[in-house]
């Protein structure tokens, strides 16, 4: 992978709240997150921090995660508390798509896409950790990540692919052909196919990336998918995946317990629809921590993350 361009915040703009863990950009430039607190905000200007605006949209009574945008003025939430949700955006009412999969509790919902069919697919990031324990996971290394599907007029998720590691960020092809999740305990992207000879089948897209991905995000069907990177490689980690399983677990059960401080690494790329990374971005010492979502508006990159008590607005590299 090339030697990476510089990746450095201009502003950052306070939401009056901890935690955007993930950023989506609407047709306008406006910024959608969500909050620690359950809160659903808009960010208008966010380009101009003398200027930004912040408008509560709705308020879930979880914790949001995964956010997308539907052409309808509606958003689909990923809320780990509470399971996939829907949101109105011109008045806040809120709806629960789907809380369980074949009797279980849905919890640790984390991203969601929509298909022009109506299809939704998200992902679970573990089904044995919560969110607050999520480095847990990461350290047992347990694979029990899952992909989700939601048919239309349906009130029951299908369990379409298991055994992922910390299944993440979602993002669908241009061409709707397949699916590419983040797999952060991996440190990669896996490719799930949706049409064709081979649909149904799961294989590595982009291994070995620089960082552990989280959030994935793409303007259109034109544009590349965009991974936020919330962490370094850590080989010492890498090695501890390779020990017995009640080590792992021993070791995640002292790790939940000690505080946690990210580094100052912040990274992103961009990959196009043949796996093929076209930007790369980073930075060894940011005071912006853990990003765990990008997307693009203009000529600006927004930075979220579940660790900031707002956003962080990068200048985006020049078209390839």
């Amino acid at each position: 992978m090339d030697r990476p361009a510089a990746l450095v915040p201009h502003h950052y703009v306070a939401l009056g709240g901890r935690g955007p863990e993930d950023v989506v950009a609407d047709s306008r430039g406006r910024v959608l997150t969500g909050l620690e607190d359950g809160r659903i905000v808009r960010l208008d200007g966010v380009t101009d921090p003398a200027a930004a605006r912040v408008e509560v949209l709705a308020e879930t009574g979880g914790r949001p995660l995964g956010l997308e945008l539907l052409a309808d003025d509606r958003l689909l939430v990923c809320d780990a508390d509470l399971g996939l949700l829907r949101v109105d955006l011109s008045d806040g009412t809120v709806r629960i798509l789907a809380d369980s999969v074949a009797g279980e509790p849905l919890r640790f919902a984390s991203n969601v896409v929509a298909l022009s069919d109506g299809t939704l697919y998200f992902t679970v990031s573990s089904r044995r950790y919560p969110l607050d324990q999520w480095i847990g996971d990461l350290v047992e290394h347990t694979g029990t990540g899952r992909l989700l599907r939601l048919a239309p007029d349906s009130e029951a998720p299908d369990v379409l692919l298991e055994g992922l590691q910390f299944a993440n960020g979602l993002a669908v092809s241009g061409d709707e052909s397949f699916l590419v999740i983040a797999e952060t305990g991996a440190r990669r992207l896996t490719r799930y196919r949706l049409t064709g000879p081979r649909a149904g089948e799961s294989e590595p897209f982009v291994e070995n990336l620089p960082g552990m991905p989280d959030n994935l995000w793409r303007a259109g069907k034109d544009g590349p998918v965009w991974v936020s990177l919330a962490g370094p490689r850590v080989p010492p980690l890498e090695l501890l995946h390779r020990a017995a399983p009640a080590v792992r677990r021993g070791v995640a059960r002292l790790a939940v317990r000690a505080p946690y401080r990210p580094t100052g690494m912040i990274g992103v790329l961009a990959v196009d629809d043949d796996g093929t990374v076209i930007h790369h971005m980073a930075r060894r010492h940011s005071g912006f921590r853990f990003v765990t979502s990008v997307c693009r508006t203009g000529d600006h990159l927004i930075l979220g993350s579940l660790w900031e008590h707002g956003v962080a607005v990068c200048e985006a590299p020049a078209p390839k």
